[in-house]
């Protein structure tokens, strides 16, 4: 099974590219499930389905069409599937507090239930061999960063802290519900933790592997969207997941000749230089602004047709090796680069701003750096079996 992530600033397009992508797929005969991961689902919307119809069979996957599925998150109704003795006691600590109960069961919908159940989701279609491609439609470029560090996250705290926590409140819970005003969390809510936990075994690796999933990052040729990509690019690096393409997307054709548009032209065709210097060698594509909104499955077939050739095949594995990766040895922190043509004399190396610039001849990458990096300097490199090891250090 193959995961495609589309991720990026909000409102570049993540939803129309993604569903468009979902449709290109299903036309090349792929199983295809199109998941949204965004809290403010608009997937429904992007495919123009009547909203109230929709929403009433929404909690498991829509068939669009014989291979192609559309899946919007409800939390409400994986509360009741997943979170029940978690969200149970949330409730009742926030009714001692004078909260009323409608209020009381809105913000008991805590931070990362939608994701930990898309991945849920990921994992039981991968475990049913349900789908060929599922397309995640993510939220926001931060959301998708805390996306994809949840199975590191929860492993950590499985194993450390909830042990000793479940153990310690087991001990304690019959002497210190005579005292405390609020009583402590049955056996049952750490059960269901533990269960959450069994349902997403092994969906760390499978985001990890690039053979099964890739990130898409989607951009705006304008500065601040650039800088945001830019940064989302560094992040999912350090986290181990593989980028294998960034779309640009809306970028004004160059039959608008209108005097008004002139300097969005020409700034916009920096912006996309630049884009394309800085992400090489992964694959940039570029993808128009319509002069009409992109709503409904006729438009969303033409997006399809301007993002990809006839017989492209989006679920294609383009890239196994990540550009670069992050790296903690003996004290010092290291930056590793495949160079697979580079000598040892043609490379050179500076810093600029809270990026690390290296040279190969005529040819110029620009690596952002993670914020523990970002205030330190290069005082050496070596170039050893393609790979160039800059170390970073205070200077």
């Amino acid at each position: 099974m193959r995961i495609l992530l589309f991720s990026g600033k909000g409102g570049v397009g993540k939803t129309s590219l993604a569903a468009a992508t979902g449709l290109q797929l299903s036309r090349l005969g792929y199983r295809t499930l199109v998941m949204s991961v965004d809290p403010a689902h608009s997937l429904a919307d992007s495919f123009d389905l009547e909203t109230a119809l929709f929403h009433s069979k929404t909690g498991d996957p829509y068939r669009i069409e014989e291979r192609l599925a559309i899946h919007e998150v409800n939390i409400q109704k994986e509360i009741k599937r997943h979170w029940r003795e978690i969200s149970s006691y949330v409730i009742s600590v926030l009714r001692t507090t004078g909260i009323s109960d409608v209020e009381a069961e809105e913000l008991a919908i805590l931070p990362g239930m939608e994701e930990l159940s898309a991945m849920m989701y990921v994992n039981q279609f991968r475990r049913e061999q349900r789908y060929d491609v599922i397309v995640l439609d993510c939220a926001p470029t931060a959301e998708s960063m805390r996306f994809v560090s949840m199975p590191t996250t929860l492993e950590w705290y499985m194993k450390h802290i909830f042990p000793f926590q479940r153990g310690l409140l087991r001990a304690v819970r019959p002497f210190a519900n005579r005292v405390s005003p609020v009583e402590l969390p049955t056996d049952n809510y750490f059960a269901n933790i533990q269960d959450l936990f069994g349902r997403l075994d092994g969906i760390g690796e499978l985001l990890e592997d690039p053979r099964t999933t890739s990130v898409r990052l989607v951009t705006n040729p304008e500065r601040m969207v650039l800088r945001e990509t830019q940064r989302a690019f560094v992040y999912f690096s350090l986290h181990g997941l593989t980028v294998d393409g960034v779309i640009v997307n809306r970028v004004l054709p160059s039959a608008v000749t209108d005097a008004f548009f002139q300097e969005w032209l020409a700034s916009q065709g920096r912006i996309v230089e630049e884009i394309e210097a800085y992400f090489a060698p992964v694959q940039v594509k570029r993808v128009p602004l319509f002069g009409h909104e992109v709503l409904g499955r006729e438009r969303l077939e033409e997006l399809a047709r301007a993002l990809y050739e006839e017989k492209e095949d989006p679920a294609a594995v383009v890239r196994t090796e990540a550009p670069y990766t992050f790296a903690k040895r003996d004290g010092h922190y290291e930056v590793r680069l495949l160079l697979p043509f580079a000598v040892k004399g043609e490379v050179g190396l500076f810093k600029k701003g809270d990026e690390l610039v290296v040279e190969i001849g005529t040819l110029r990458r620009h690596i952002g750096l993670p914020t523990s990096m970002a205030a330190l300097s290069p005082s050496h490199a070596r170039l050893e079996n393609r790979i160039l090891t800059v170390e970073m250090k205070e200077i």
